[in-house]
Order: structure tokens, then sequence, then C-alpha cells
């Protein structure tokens, strides 16, 4: 019994298991090897270099400029509050993805699950949300604010902003969802057919939950570039220093963090401020990756 557990463990890979001096020994004798390890291991090196500088960066530049004031409830040229900036970034990445993530899930599944493979129309598609997400987010800020600013006489408004990031995000989600369906084993859609469950309850009930983490991953991104977002709504949400409120807070102005920490630097007079601001952006980001990953080890689990 023993003997078929000990068996049945995944054995480690022999290079693993090698020392560090048995490792320089064998790329000596190999000059490519070593010269594409150095390569790897510098490489390592600068971008862990560069991450942790960034951050310190920011921290100890912006860390002792946090005061209360900053976080007054309405901003003013004394205080120069971000808590209107926090409140409408939080709005802004919730209505954005409402209108991006179920769209973007649904078209990935019509794609993966029921398109015919060499579908000309699905090829189209693909190679659309490829160009779309390479286009630069001052584009579509313009789009923006020509169609719904503008057209659709919505002014510079929350709701003209969640629009514009949506149609940004909408590849980015699209093509992560349809990536971590196309992961999900074929075993899994066998046995389900087999078991008399039809395509649909199949995709919502088996494909769909083993997708999760993946789907989850995408979001994620897409919650980092809404919140890093500047040039697409500066032409379509504005940049007024007010929390959104009332009936009709969907078509007020309202500026997110980042756009509060442009127009600080910007302006040159709160500069130390916009340090402060930096740092307050950098926890929100890290939390938001923090929480998504630990729900994503949830469901994996589950």
């Amino acid at each position: 019994m023993n003997q078929t557990a000990a068996s049945a463990r995944p054995q480690k890979h022999p290079i693993n298991r090698l020392t560090l001096k048995q490792r320089i020994k064998s790329y000596l004798k190999h000059p490519l090897s070593l010269f594409l390890f150095l390569i790897v291991a510098a490489a390592t090196l600068i971008t862990v270099f560069v991450l942790f500088f960034l951050i310190l960066y920011i921290l100890i530049k912006g860390i002792p400029y946090l005061t209360p004031s900053l976080f007054a409830f309405e901003y003013n040229s004394e205080n120069v509050s971000m808590f209107p900036a926090i409140i409408t970034t939080i709005m802004m990445t919730v209505f954005s993805l409402i209108l991006a993530v179920p769209l973007g899930i649904f078209t990935a599944i019509y794609l993966v699950e029921y398109a015919r493979r060499g579908n000309k129309i699905v090829e189209l598609v693909r190679l659309t949300s490829e160009t779309l997400s390479g286009i630069p987010s001052i584009v579509y800020g313009l789009f923006g604010m020509l169609f719904f600013v503008t057209a659709l006489h919505w002014g510079f408004s929350l709701i003209a902003g969640a629009f514009t990031l949506a149609i940004m995000i909408l590849p980015l989600i699209m093509r992560t969802t349809e990536e971590a369906l196309k992961s999900v084993p074929d075993t899994y859609r066998e046995a389900s057919f087999g078991l008399g469950a039809g395509r649909l309850r199949t995709v919502f009930r088996i494909v769909l939950p083993s997708a999760i983490p993946g789907i989850l991953a995408g979001v994620i991104l897409a919650i980092g570039r809404i919140v890093g977002e500047t040039a697409a709504l500066i032409y379509t949400a504005g940049t007024v220093a007010q929390i959104p409120t009332g009936r009709e807070f969907l078509f007020m102005s309202g500026r997110t963090l980042a756009i509060h920490m442009w127009a600080l630097s910007g302006e040159g007079l709160n500069t130390n401020q916009a340090y402060a601001t930096a740092v307050v952006l950098l926890i929100v980001v890290l939390l938001i990756n923090w929480l998504s990953a630990a729900v994503a080890k949830r469901l994996a689990k589950s």
C-alpha cells in the first residue's frame, strides 16, 4: 500500500534536484545554455528591481502627505480632497463591469460552445476584437466624445465614461473568457452529454464553473485598466471633482483617482498631493487584485 502511494506521487524532475554548483557546472559545459540562463536571470532581476523601485518611490514621495484633509467629503482648492475621486472610481468600475462582463462572457460562450469551427463570422469577430484591443485609449475617448457626449447628448457624464470604458475592456474580457473556456477538457462536456444533459445545462453547470478562475483573471485585468485610465475619461466623464448624487447621477460629471492625480500634477501647485493620490491608487489596485485572487482560489476549490 505504501509502495503504491509512493509510486503514485509525482516525481520531481532530476534537473530540479540539482544543486547550484551542479547547475553551474552543467551550464559551463554548454556555453549557449549559460548565455540563455544569464539573460533570463538578468531580465528577472531587472523586472523585480524596477517594480520595487517604482513602489518604494511612490510610497516614499506620497505617504508623508497623506493627511486627513485629503479625505474630506467635499473637494475645494484648500484640501484638494480625493474622496470624491475614490467614490467616482468605484462607481465607474462597477458600471463599466456591469456593461462589459455579461456581454463579453456570453459572446465568448457562443464563439467556443455554439459556433461551428472554421466559421468566417467567428474569425471576423476574433480579428475585430484583437484589433480593438490594440487601439490607443485616446481614440476610444474621442469616439466616446463624438458619439455618447455629442450625438446622444449625454454630456460629460458618468454614463458616457462607463460606456466608453465598457467598449475598451470588452475585447479583453471576451478573449480571456474564450481562452478559459477552451482550457476546459472536452471530457467534461462528453461526460455531461453522456448523462443526458443538454448543451445549455452543460455550459452553465459544468464548463462555466470550471473556467471561472480564468474568467476572473480577465476581469482583474479589466479592473486595472479601468482604474488607471485617464485619456478616455477626460473626453467623456470630465474632470469635475464632485460625487455624482441625485436621481440623475449617471448624467453628472466626475473624476476618477487617475484623473485626479493627473489634474493635480498638471496644475503644478499640488504635486505632493498628487503623489499621495498615487499611493491611494496603488493601494486600491493591490486590494482589488488580492480580493479577486482570493475569490478565484475559493471558486477553484469549490
